[in-house]
């Protein structure tokens, strides 16, 4: 019996050889890229010496993580990374699975290509570029909006870049147009994979429309739904770097409304040259982004076990 358990096993990892030597660049990419720099952690416990060596500096204890939360800052950071990922996330998954379903529709071939052409397009313009296209609208002398738009209506030109309130709705706008056709194109490959028979029964039994995409494709996708939903949590504490700094143009009267944590972070390295404290501030990210996927997947679970990742 062992000898034919041990025949089994060398038969079956002889078959499938080809597809473990496949799997190899993909794992040390990872290992590279996602635990190999694990090692860096330490230096949120020290003060680095560039003469001495990482591991050589001296250990401060938490002393780095004081400048994140000892500051009067430390609330407002806060407060804007949270609320603006959860804005984030809510109108990018009503906007993208609306993409979604309105792409399915699109019968022909070619427009069907040229639409998810279109969506994706914005997702892979770099923010920089982002930026100078939002100040080209954006900017008091010689803005798109100020200068074309407002005139036609009989509006006074707003000067944009000094006024706060704005600017929830100006970043949560520019986020949601630059990534809704990304989670668009995923939703919309889980449509692809739908039966068509369900809606063809759904047609029959009298549903339209309305009835079968709440009836039918939501709760079919909604494992794919959930899944996104859940890693976008896991980032939370996390902030688009670029959104917040080049497309406000780093204005230090916006700082209320469009410092996160991230820019925090970083305008203090600029500052004080500080790594042990960006280093600190990425450990602090890591460590609530993984309790957060935790806590979310657990809630998932006890609501809808099938749909939870683990």
């Amino acid at each position: 019996m062992k000898t034919l358990e041990k025949n089994g096993k060398m038969f079956s990892f002889k078959k499938f050889t080809p597809l473990y030597i496949m799997m190899v660049p993909g794992i040390l990419y990872f290992f590279i890229n996602n635990y190999l720099p694990m090692f860096g952690t330490m230096i949120a416990f020290k003060e680095i010496n560039f003469s001495m060596g990482f591991i050589k500096s001296p250990w401060v204890g938490f002393k780095n993580f004081r400048y994140l939360f000892g500051s009067n800052n430390a609330l407002i950071i806060t407060r804007n990374t949270i609320l603006y990922n959860l804005a984030f996330i809510i109108f990018n998954l009503i906007c993208a699975v609306t993409l979604a379903l309105l792409l399915n529709e699109v019968k022909n071939i070619r427009f069907k290509k040229f639409f998810q052409t279109i969506v994706l397009v914005p997702y892979l313009i770099s923010m920089v570029i982002v930026g100078y296209l939002g100040y080209a609208f954006l900017s008091g002398d010689a803005g798109i909006i100020n200068k074309s738009i407002f005139p036609y209506f009989g509006i006074e030109p707003v000067n944009w870049y000094s006024e706060l309130k704005y600017w929830p709705f100006i970043l949560i706008f520019i986020n949601v147009w630059k990534n809704a056709g990304y989670f668009c194109i995923i939703y919309y490959a889980a449509l692809l994979g739908l039966d068509p028979n369900i809606y063809e029964a759904a047609t029959i039994d009298g549903a339209n429309k309305t009835q079968q995409t709440f009836g039918i494709t939501i709760p079919l996708i909604k494992p794919i739904i959930i899944t996104m939903v859940i890693l976008q949590i896991g980032k939370m504490f996390y902030s688009d770097f670029g959104l917040f700094y080049q497309v406000p143009m780093n204005s230090g009267v916006l700082l209320p409304v469009t410092n996160v944590i991230d820019t925090y972070v970083y305008r203090g390295l600029m500052q004080m040259g500080d790594v042990g404290m960006s280093s600190a501030a990425g450990f602090y990210q890591s460590i609530v982004g993984f309790f957060l996927v935790l806590l979310s997947n657990l809630y998932i679970r006890k609501i809808s076990p099938e749909n939870s990742i683990f």
